[in-house]
């Protein structure tokens, strides 16, 4: 089981993130002023980016305990929210980290 402390302690390791105070004062994480991670207004529940919708949409049919969305996100969008309790630190770690690459810029990520 993943925790607040879990993610705060992936995100703020990878490079050029910072916390903030997100919506409702809650934890988010940015990578230069863009937002990859924040906790969910349920407390429980941490907001990420994934590759595509197609991505988002196959990990909410598979593993509907772990991962959902909302009408708020819309169809189009890569948001995925993920129950914490329902997680391994190593599974975070691997969404988080993918969350941090979509908004990371070109020089964070080895690029020119």
């Amino acid at each position: 089981m993943a925790t607040e402390d879990d993610l705060r302690r992936i995100a703020l390791a990878l490079p050029g993130t910072e916390e903030r105070p997100g919506y409702g004062g809650r934890p988010s994480f940015k990578v230069r002023g863009r937002g990859f991670a924040g906790i969910w207004k349920d407390h429980a529940s941490v907001s990420l980016s994934v590759e595509s919708p197609l991505e988002r949409d196959a990990l909410v049919s598979g593993a509907p305990d772990k991962f959902f969305t909302t009408p708020h996100y819309g169809p189009d969008s890569a948001r995925l929210l993920v129950r914490l309790a329902a997680v391994d630190v190593d599974e975070l770690t691997e969404l988080v980290t993918e969350s941090w690459r979509a908004a990371a810029p070109d020089d964070l990520l080895g690029g020119d």
